[in-house]
């Protein structure tokens, strides 16, 4: 690309575009299966979802020309999901089931799964589900193993499925929230040490002056 303009878009590489669009898919199965199809509730969470993916990738293709945009529109993907995280709580809340600790060995797992796609997440949760109602809290056979399959599948159904869902989506929400703060901290360091689209013309045009004979 010329002086004037830079390499810009390849947004796809962003490591907080993938995350968000992990997490629009996973919002977006989230929502069909657990939030009232009439809620507004549920369009409110996809759209949030969606906006953090494409904000992401048309301030990478506006930076061509407007860095302040490029800024502008990655924050505004950043407070897109934090609107979303608050929706996940909400859910959470509402329902009386419980939001994961910090100290929750299951986000860290669940961090270093490194999933991809939606599918891999719903195979981790499907996963962990399982296990839980198998298992006591030490991992041990419990009463759990006692219940019916009727029984048990009904609980995970009702409550394990939903509880576990949301808080996944939590984690890789703070995880795409942490990337995004780090990319609106460099993009402002970037257009505070080189300046915008405005600068880089004066420098190619005095640049283009001074060559002329």
């Amino acid at each position: 690309m010329s002086d004037l303009i830079p390499k810009h878009g390849g947004y796809r590489k962003l490591k907080s575009f993938q995350m968000a669009q992990l997490v629009y898919d996973i919002t977006v199965r989230f929502c069909d299966r657990y939030v009232d199809r009439f809620s507004l509730t549920k369009d409110q969470m996809v759209q949030a979802a969606r906006s953090g993916v494409q904000n992401i990738a048309e301030g990478s293709q506006a930076s061509a020309t407007s860095k302040k945009t490029e800024l502008k529109l990655t924050q505004v993907a950043r407070a897109s999901l934090e609107e979303l995280k608050l929706d996940y709580e909400d859910f959470l809340r509402q329902r009386g089931l419980t939001q994961w600790v910090r100290e929750n060995p299951l986000r860290q797992a669940l961090i270093d799964r490194r999933c991809q796609t939606a599918d891999e997440v719903a195979a981790w949760v499907l996963g962990v589900a399982k296990k839980s109602g198998r298992c006591g809290q030490n991992g041990q056979l419990g009463q759990n193993a006692e219940m019916s399959t009727e029984s048990t599948t009904s609980t995970l159904s009702t409550k394990t499925y939903p509880a576990l869902s949301a808080n996944a989506a939590l984690v890789l929400l703070a995880v795409a929230c942490s990337l995004l703060d780090r990319q609106v901290e460099r993009l402002a360091q970037d257009f505070e040490n080189e300046g915008g689209f405005t600068e880089r013309l004066y420098k190619v045009r005095t640049a283009k002056r001074r060559n002329q004979p």
